[in-house]
């Protein structure tokens, strides 16, 4: 009996390279899979499927985890306000993650003796794909032919068209990756550091000119609903979201940062709801947390995303940092007014019963209510005193003769 591969599959040209290439020259049994993470439709989805069988895969499936996807890894996103380098709000290296698992779960659950993967040896997601399976699956041998063999576009094509697999290969200028939480865009522009990428590059056309007011609602810092609308859960206000935002050009960016494996990459994106969603949080934090949650939040959720985006999701440490995320939540309730503009937004103000900037107190700038002139005098001399006894006792050392 043959034995079986299970073969991420998105049904692009290195995958489908994959899936007859394993077949042929390395003769095993090939189960495909899918798995959505918030990128692809239920047309789409079928259009892989078929895509796959035309192939002659064994057997291909098609996995849904947006709701795990979400639960386990999104909202912790939110909760830490997580923008690699303060721009990218990590649109597909998170989904890399979950959808590893997803495989290496269908992996296991078929009794397969080697698991694949359609990377080239020159980007995050090899090192992503591999690492869960070493950790998940490791009795299985990873395969990655096009990385393996380093194949161009234009062999794999070749070999493909040898074989008499006839599929649409037409060359696009750009490589584009949808997901619930953003998509990214690469190539041309993106290969260089001088260039940004053209309008007609992003996948959402901006079509949206007049500007727009909104109110965003969050719940345990979680986004539940906006404008009075409370969804079935956050996963669908996050996509409601997304199809009222887009259409303004809102949050593109490019984002330019430090791989995995060492080199600098460069890629576009557009995350529209995620940007928003990510802004209007971090500033209803600012209004009821303290100083110090505020802090140590960014340093965590920095590392977090750090780790996230290297694959390191299964080091108990993020556990720890998600325990940390979470319980700073217990009092992000509240509103968010956003002003939507063509190709940006601002933050208009925030509404919650938790807000610190409590009138009973202070107005800040106009007057003070819970205490008077001398304690904020003495205070300030105490505060003052060890700058003033470092600079008093080097005085005499650096005075010259």
């Amino acid at each position: 009996m043959k034995k079986k591969v299970t073969l991420a599959f998105s049904g692009g040209l290195d995958t489908s390279f994959c899936a007859e290439y394993l077949a042929n020259e390395h003769n095993l049994e090939v189960y495909s899979v899918t798995v959505n993470t918030g990128g692809f439709s239920e047309r789409e989805m079928r259009e892989i499927s078929e895509r796959a069988k035309a192939l002659g895969v064994k057997e291909h499936r098609n996995v849904n985890i947006e709701d795990r996807y979400y639960d386990r890894c999104i909202r912790y996103l939110i909760y830490g306000n997580v923008l690699r380098n303060g721009t990218y709000p990590l649109s597909v290296s998170a989904e890399r993650v979950f959808q590893a698992m997803a495989i290496a779960d269908y992996a296991k659950e078929i009794g397969s003796e080697y698991i694949a993967h359609g990377s080239t040896g020159a980007g995050n997601d090899q090192v992503r794909f591999d690492m869960i399976f070493n950790i998940l699956v490791p009795e299985m041998e990873i395969l990655t032919p096009v990385r393996d063999r380093k194949l161009s576009r234009d062999e794999e094509i070749a070999y493909l068209k040898k074989r008499g697999v006839k599929l649409d290969w037409s060359q696009t200028d750009y490589s584009v990756n949808q997901g619930l939480w953003g998509t990214s865009v690469g190539g041309k522009e993106t290969l260089r550091s001088d260039l940004p990428l053209p309008e007609n590059a992003y996948p959402t056309k901006a079509s949206k000119t007049e500007s727009k007011d909104l109110e965003l609602q969050f719940e345990k810092g979680e986004f539940v609903g906006f404008d009075g609308a409370r969804f079935e859960n956050s996963l669908q206000a996050i996509k409601e979201l997304e199809k009222l935002v887009s259409p303004y050009g809102i949050g593109r960016d490019i984002h330019i940062g430090d791989t995995i494996i060492g080199i600098k990459g460069r890629v576009g994106f557009e995350a529209a709801a995620p940007m928003v969603i990510i802004k209007a949080h971090q500033t209803l934090e600012k209004h009821v947390l303290t100083k110090w949650q505020l802090y140590w939040k960014d340093q965590l959720a920095n590392w977090y995303g750090m780790l996230l985006h290297e694959g390191q999701y299964f080091d108990p440490v993020m556990r720890d940092i998600e325990a940390f995320l979470e319980h700073t939540q217990s009092v992000a309730d509240g509103k968010v007014f956003v002003r939507l503009h063509p190709y940006r937004f601002e933050i208009l103000g925030i509404e919650s019963p938790n807000d610190l900037m409590d009138s009973r107190f202070a107005a800040y700038g106009e007057m003070n209510y819970q205490w008077d002139g001398a304690d904020v005098r003495g205070f300030a001399k105490i505060m003052a005193n060890q700058s003033r006894i470092y600079r008093t006792v080097h005085e005499k050392k650096e005075k010259k003769p």
